[in-house]
């Protein structure tokens, strides 16, 4: 199982990008997808996942929104109104297994599979 995470840059304050990571397993429709970063120097946290229902940080929401695309075996994550501190490397990550528990959707070791990760950079 590979991800693909593709999207990131260089974009100032207020701007958007559009994050997409491409998951090669079959399974892609039925399991939990998420998204985490990790900035310079801190752990890695919960950006937003998608299983049964979707769920964001707080720092996140209404500005993000996590979405698939079967057909194309693609997640996406919209990012708008972006903010200096929101800097850092995105990963995406995904698991066979469709949560039930809510918290499990975000802790990063509940996910198997992880991608290389892309940059996001939001300049003042």
């Amino acid at each position: 199982v590979q991800l693909q995470a593709s999207g990131g840059g260089l974009v100032q304050t207020g701007g958007s990008l559009r994050l997409s990571c491409v998951v090669s397993y079959n399974t892609f429709s039925r399991g939990t997808m998420g998204w985490f970063r990790q900035a310079p120097g801190k752990a890695r946290e919960f950006v937003a996942a998608d299983g049964r229902g979707t769920y964001y940080a707080d720092s996140v929401k209404g500005r993000f929104t996590i979405s698939r695309d079967g057909a194309k075996n693609t997640m996406y994550l919209q990012m708008n109104s972006l903010k200096p501190e929101d800097t850092a490397r995105y990963y995406c990550a995904a698991d066979d297994r469709s949560f039930s528990v809510r918290a499990h959707f975000f802790q990063a070791e509940r996910y198997y599979y992880w991608g290389q990760g892309t940059q996001v950079t939001v300049s003042s």
